[in-house]
């Protein structure tokens, strides 16, 4: 297994394919938009000179790397080789379903075909093709090229020698793979997502403001990140469409998300990729929370 697609260039596609490339395997990096394929190889190019700048990699490795990666606009085009698919399209249902069902038709008999899906049944997407015994969870977390874990999520009919296969695979680009069954939430974002709602409904019951709940979780809890911070990070659209499914998927009002995050992300406040979320993301970069607004 040498020949890798990924479909979608952005923030966890070009992660994908940015680990593979450096772990010597061949990567077509796939995306409609030539503006995000464009992006996505300069987002591999300043990541892989942050590994040089820390005497991590050699500048031979960079170019190793960017020469294993070819960009293509066209699915058929990208997989017509490929001994393994990974699809990193946006966290959307429908998105997922025609793209796989594209996948099996385009791509070899042989191929398995792998999402990054954080939390959509692996069973329901596999079941748009007529190779569901080749479809598995490969969820991988972000930054793709720094994060050790990728859940291996097996679907319903998912083969046992495929999930060997994706296993063996994990650890040769330097991953530490958790094989896991198909939930909602699979375990990551089952456990993840619930605090950060929980801190979205502490914060919107004005127990106390932006910076004193992610300083207690930091100090407190020894977190990297606060939870409030992590889900600006994350995208507060993705949390929102995260706890839909398992709150669809449980029907558990423990699920159930916040009023605060839904009137966030109808207003357009998503976080990081929106300059704005719990905190401020503009150029000034002052780092200011929206606490006031719930005092």
């Amino acid at each position: 297994m040498k020949n890798i697609a990924v479909i979608g260039a952005g923030t966890m596609g070009n992660g994908i394919a940015h680990v593979f490339a450096q772990n010597n395997y061949k990567v077509n990096l796939i995306d409609v938009s030539k503006e995000a394929l464009q992006n996505g190889i300069k987002t591999i190019s300043k990541n892989l000179d942050r590994l040089i700048s820390k005497e991590k990699i050699t500048p031979k490795i960079k170019t190793q790397t960017l020469d294993n990666i070819k960009t293509y606009t066209s699915i058929k085009e990208g997989i017509n080789i490929c001994d393994l698919v990974i699809e990193a399209a946006t966290e959307n249902e429908a998105i997922k379903l025609k793209i796989f069902k594209q996948l099996d038709q385009d791509a070899p008999i042989d191929t398995i075909l792998a999402t990054n899906t954080s939390s959509i049944s692996i069973t329901k997407i596999a079941s748009a093709t007529n190779r569901p015994d080749k479809v598995i969870g490969m969820h991988f977390m972000n930054p793709v090229p720094m994060m050790k874990l990728v859940e291996i999520i097996n679907g319903f009919n998912t083969s046992s020698e495929v999930t060997k296969t994706i296993m063996n695979l994990s650890k040769k680009i330097n991953k530490v793979p958790v094989e896991v069954n198909d939930y909602p939430g699979f375990v990551a974002n089952r456990i993840l997502m619930p605090m950060l709602n929980e801190a979205i409904e502490t914060l919107y019951n004005g127990v106390a403001g932006v910076s004193e709940i992610d300083t207690v979780m930091k100090l407190g809890m020894a977190h990297p990140m606060g939870p409030l911070q992590l889900a600006d990070f994350i995208g507060l659209d993705i949390c929102l469409s995260i706890l839909n499914v398992l709150y669809d998927g449980f029907k558990n009002p423990k699920y159930a998300p916040c009023p605060l995050l839904v009137n966030m992300v109808q207003a357009g406040k998503l976080g990081i990729k929106s300059g704005e979320g719990f905190y401020d993301y503009s150029e000034t970069r002052k780092a200011e929370t929206v606490s006031q607004r719930f005092q």
